[in-house]
């Protein structure tokens, strides 16, 4: 195999590839990438056995063929040379060695089979569909913070991606996110071909590759859903992930109906006051109270250790009395994901889940369960 490639072009594709492969292997050739040239353009491939990218990039292919080799090595010697370079890959069969010559730069890598690299077996889809990018970013960037960490409750770590009963009729496109102490749920109108979808969880991991693909708010995401596995293609990247195998809890249950206490606040006022008041707070518990009186929010942080905060927010609030202690980290990543100016909390008790939203849009609602202070 021999080709000739732009140094921005090949970055860009190996980059995307290696970000895929996990730092500790036990099987050596999951370090690498598969390199597979052919007419006029170059395949990257790269798995760590649950997701799968494929990153075909434009090139000068000289001599046809495929090797594979260390990704992280490739990544760190593509983006230390110098822009605009014109890289060239050759591979030698007998040798067993992958020469990468640019300038008077030159790198000799080990190789390892072209037949020892696992390819994600293919799948028959129930469901494909076309979203639009910015669709998607919306969806999985306003929910992904609520994915759980905890390795016990597996079902947990990723996104529910399906379809659901909108609020105001009809059916949606929806993303839940949820780790026991707040939840994220985001709809988006639903798009033609995805009605018939299973709904999947689709894993931390591939939530944040799919991160890179959705850039581009001009481009549309072919999306193919079956029960195991989950795949997102653009023109040049195809992303296949198996999907976690187990069922997301009824997350309806949760989500607070009665709720009629509303405080409208703007959003990155309420999280700089946060962020402010939390900087005395003890690590451990990280406790904001909010206090609520006629149009006037106090939040308060009082920290034995190390000392006490207090600010005073004018607001929109217009029910009796109320005093509300929440985790500072969890308030404050409910305040981010607002993209609109004012946030509308909606308690109950201090006891009770409270709600957010952006203003009176019903689309994006969160969850966030309340501490005792």
């Amino acid at each position: 195999m021999k080709i000739s490639i732009e140094r921005g072009t090949l970055l860009k594709a190996v980059a995307q590839a290696q970000s895929v492969v996990e730092r500790r292997n036990t099987i050596p050739i999951l370090a690498n990438v598969l390199i597979e040239a052919e007419g006029d353009s170059v395949q990257f491939r790269a798995t760590d056995l649950d997701i799968e990218v494929v990153d075909s990039a434009p090139a000068q292919v000289e001599r046809a063929g495929a090797t594979t080799v260390a990704a992280t090595t490739l990544h760190e010697i593509v983006r230390k040379l110098p822009d605009g370079a014109l890289v060239t890959l050759t591979a030698d069969s007998a040798t067993g060695r992958l020469t990468v010559e640019a300038g008077r730069s030159n790198f000799s890598l080990a190789t390892l089979p072209k037949e020892d690299f696992p390819v994600m077996a293919s799948s028959e889809y129930q469901s494909n569909f076309t979203a639009n990018a910015a669709v998607l970013r919306r969806l999985f960037d306003k929910s992904k913070f609520a994915i759980s960490t905890e390795e016990t409750r597996y079902y947990l770590n990723g996104v529910y991606m399906h379809v659901a009963d909108s609020p105001e009729g009809g059916k949606v496109l929806r993303c839940v996110a949820t780790d026991g102490h707040r939840l994220a749920r985001i709809d988006s109108e639903l798009p033609a071909g995805a009605e018939d979808m299973p709904g999947v969880i689709v894993p931390r991991k591939t939530v944040g590759e799919l991160r890179k693909l959705v850039d581009d708010d001009e481009m549309d995401i072919a999306v193919s859903v079956s029960e195991t596995k989950v795949r997102f293609a653009t023109p040049e990247i195809t992303l296949t992930s198996k999907v976690i195998d187990g069922t997301f809890p009824d997350y309806t249950r949760v989500i607070p109906q009665g709720n009629n206490r509303r405080l409208e606040v703007d959003a990155s006022e309420f999280a700089q006051a946060v962020d402010r008041v939390a900087t005395v707070s003890s690590e451990r518990s990280r406790a904001v109270k909010l206090q609520l009186d006629e149009d006037k929010l106090v939040l308060s942080v009082n920290a034995p250790d190390s000392g006490a905060a207090e600010e005073e927010l004018a607001v929109a609030y217009g029910d009796e009395r109320l005093e509300i202690g929440f985790n500072a980290k969890y308030l404050l990543e409910i305040a981010s994901q607002v993209d609109r100016e004012n946030a509308v909390f909606m308690f109950n008790s201090a006891g009770d889940p409270t709600l957010m939203r952006e203003g009176n849009d019903q689309s994006a609602v969160y969850v966030v369960m309340p501490m005792r202070v």
